[in-house]
C-alpha cells in the first residue's frame, strides 16, 4: 500500500533546473539560468502562476500557488506536475494545488520580422 500523499510539486535546494510533468509520458527540464521572471494572479480561489524562461513559458493554474512562486525565487523549485483527477481531495487545506499546466514554446527573437522604422 502506497501511504505517501500526492504531491504537485517539490524543491530542492541543490536543483539546477525546473521539471515540468506536462503528462504521464511527457516532462520537460528548463534550466534555472533560463528564468526570466514569474507572475502570480489571484481571481478568487483560483490563481495562475506564470513561469517564464527565455526558450518556454508555463503557466500553472490552481490554488495556493504562492508557495510555489517563494521556491521559485529562490530557485528551489525542482518539480511541478499536475495531480490525476480525484487526487486534489488529498492536499491539505492551505498547500499549493496544481491543477492544470501548460507550456507554450516561445520563438526565438531572430525568427521575428525586423521591426520597420518610420
Amino acid at each position: 500500500m502506497n501511504t505517501k500523499s500526492a504531491e504537485c510539486w517539490s524543491s530542492d535546494r541543490q536543483a539546477r533546473g525546473l521539471r515540468i510533468e506536462i503528462s504521464a509520458g511527457h516532462s520537460l527540464l528548463l534550466p534555472f539560468d533560463q528564468f526570466v521572471f514569474a507572475e502570480l494572479t489571484t481571481d478568487g480561489e483560483e490563481q495562475c502562476l506564470r513561469l517564464v524562461f527565455a526558450t518556454h513559458e508555463v503557466a500553472a493554474h490552481g490554488q495556493s500557488l504562492r508557495r510555489l512562486e517563494i521556491a521559485m525565487q529562490r530557485l528551489e523549485l525542482s518539480f511541478l506536475g499536475t495531480l490525476p483527477s480525484g487526487q486534489p481531495s488529498l492536499i491539505a487545506e492551505g498547500q499549493p494545488l496544481v491543477l492544470e499546466i501548460a507550456v507554450t514554446e516561445l520563438k526565438d527573437a531572430e525568427d521575428k520580422e525586423p521591426a520597420e522604422h518610420a
